[in-house]
């Protein structure tokens, strides 16, 4: 996983030279200092490709964990015509290598990335049809001046897009690169692609299922899903460099953790996966994860924190994250004291269980959908939306130490499964209908029922939901709502529709955030880029997004 960035003439001409503080700056001085701003997700390299001629620059910067040691960026077609810049793991690229082999007689990719530029020149806009994995990319086409830009079907991968006062094309990874410039800017939408000259780019859905559109009425198969999971988890362990997972215990990690031990061990009956938990002293979350780890014998570290130590990171969460959504920040300090010290013990990528809430209907106030059908429709909203939330907070948080973080549940291929399930055997509650049989269920039922044999304890298969931001100390929340509630006056708060019209804050907590983010992003456009994360207030939902506000939560100890 890295950065990429990249400037692009609105008319493939020569972009001038521009004074910016105070001194003239080059094409090339430009990109390189506003790529700088995300260049904490590439600490191992920078590679620029300024093409004069045309007003272009590519700009990567590269945190290697596949082809570590040919895969440099951008790449370039073996003709010289088509240039790439890529963020993301393309998980079947070995499939399409082969492919192109067979075409070409003989192809060796310098990175996984690198089929997307062969896969280019033979079926153009149509390669996404033939990848999956996570990923953005921006490529050029010298000879046509033409621009592709795609994004992976869930938004795995930030990227965003935006237009100088010029009218130039402006792309990055994160949103600060370009705040500076583009008066018009713009969350990248995922599975969605940009074609064509950089004045006239065609946007287009690429990403096209029945489940978004239409209520599913297949059975679940609990082998299928299992299988398919497992599939998910292999893919997922591509890599050159150390690795590990994310376990706090909740059924989703766990499961991850649980089956890349069992697919490790296949080849090596000795490996014990390194395993990392965070929370306050006596969190919930440990106990949890303490199960799990002598369960599977991984070589686990628990990480304490101090509240006020991850209360002076709220600014600088703000500023990585992009975003003053609540339950995103609430999230992300925890988080980031993690990424920190998984980074700091030599681990470079790390498996999570992002994922299975939005398509499994995992979070707690899913117990109020009034029907299935209600319960369908928004676990698709949920999953159009996680690029804005769990995707956001889970790839900019770990990146911002340079730790690369993979999400199986998230594999399109999976995805398409779950989300093709009736949502009858889905639903948790007393609605749920699976093997048409009606009665209560657990969130996440068929998800537990399909590894209840030798996968995990028991006691956490079969654990109800804790979100992360409860899970690692209740006291946390509390802490955080209140600290951040005390810098704002009820004067200030009175005037919170004047001053901020779009999502005006609700909470003092969220009015003191949405100060932050104005400074460091100021501008309408920046505003429009967040979505706030709130559960169904017209089920009778509380609005406070905290798993505890629900009332089916269980006091964990």
């Amino acid at each position: 996983m890295c950065g990429i960035f990249a400037i692009f003439s609105k008319n493939g001409e020569p972009i001038a030279p521009r004074v910016f503080h105070g001194s003239i700056h080059t094409l090339r001085e430009i990109g390189y200092r506003q790529s700088g701003k995300q260049r904490h997700r590439g600490p191992d390299d920078t590679g620029v490709k300024v093409l004069p001629d045309h007003g272009v620059v590519l700009i990567h910067e590269r945190l290697s964990v596949i082809c570590v040691k040919s895969g440099h960026q951008p790449l370039v077609s073996e003709n010289g015509d088509v240039l790439l810049v890529a963020n993301g793991e393309i998980y079947n690229y070995l499939e399409q290598s082969a492919e192109i082999a067979k075409k070409r007689g003989h192809y060796k990719p310098k990175s996984d990335c690198n089929v997307i530029v062969e896969l280019y020149e033979e079926y153009g806009e149509q390669l996404l049809e033939y990848i999956t994995g996570m990923f953005a990319f921006m490529l050029y086409d010298k000879r046509s001046k033409n621009i592709l830009i795609a994004r992976d079907p869930f938004g795995i991968i930030p990227l965003y897009i935006g237009e100088d006062s010029d009218g130039n094309v402006w792309v990055s990874s994160e949103m600060k690169c370009l705040v500076e410039f583009c008066p018009n800017l713009e969350l990248f939408k995922p599975g969605e692609l940009r074609v064509g000259p950089a004045n006239n780019l065609q946007r287009k859905k690429y990403f096209k299922e029945e489940w978004i559109e239409h209520i599913p009425t297949q059975q679940v198969d609990l082998t299928i899903l299992r299988s398919k999971l497992e599939s998910a988890v292999r893919s997922h362990l591509q890599c050159d460099v150390p690795f590990g997972a994310l376990l706090s215990g909740g059924v989703d990690s766990s499961l991850v953790a649980s089956i890349a031990t069992k697919l490790r061990r296949e080849s090596v009956p000795t490996f014990r996966l390194k395993t990392f938990s965070v929370g306050l002293r006596n969190a919930p979350d440990f106990k949890a994860a303490k199960l799990v780890s002598d369960y599977i014998n991984s070589d686990h570290t628990e990480i304490v924190f101090e509240i006020d130590d991850a209360l002076d990171g709220i600014r600088d969460i703000i500023y990585h994250l992009e975003t003053y959504d609540v339950t995103t920040v609430r999230c992300s300090l925890p988080m980031l004291l993690l990424a920190r010290y998984i980074k700091s013990s030599g681990i470079k990528m790390i498996l999570s269980g992002e994922g299975a809430d939005e398509i499994f209907g995992g979070y707690l106030y899913f117990f109020r959908a009034p029907s299935p059908v209600e319960f369908h429709k928004e676990l698709v909203k949920r999953v159009e939306l996680i690029n804005v939330s769990d995707c956001l907070r889970a790839n900019k948080v770990t990146m911002a130490k340079g730790l690369e973080l993979r999400v199986p549940f998230l594999d399109t291929a999976f995805v398409n499964y779950v989300m093709s399930v009736r949502p009858e055997d889905k639903i948790p509650g007393n609605l749920n209908c699976l093997d048409n049989m009606q009665k209560y269920r657990i969130e996440k039922h068929i998800l537990r029922a399909a590894f209840a044999n030798n996968y995990l304890p028991d006691e956490v298969l079969w654990r109800q939901k804790e979100q992360f931001s409860d899970g690692v100390g209740y006291d946390w929340i509390d802490s955080i709502r209140r600290v951040a509630t005390s810098h704002i006056s009820d004067e200030q708060f009175s005037t919170a529709a004047v001053r901020f019209p779009i999502n005006t804050p609700t909470t003092k907590e969220a009015y003191y955030y949405r100060t932050i983010f104005e400074e460091l992003f100021p501008g309408t456009a920046a505003a429009e880029t967040v979505t706030r994360w709130v559960p169904r207030l017209d089920w009778g939902c509380p609005e406070d997004p905290s798993g505890r506000a629900q009332a089916v939560h269980q006091v964990h100890q």
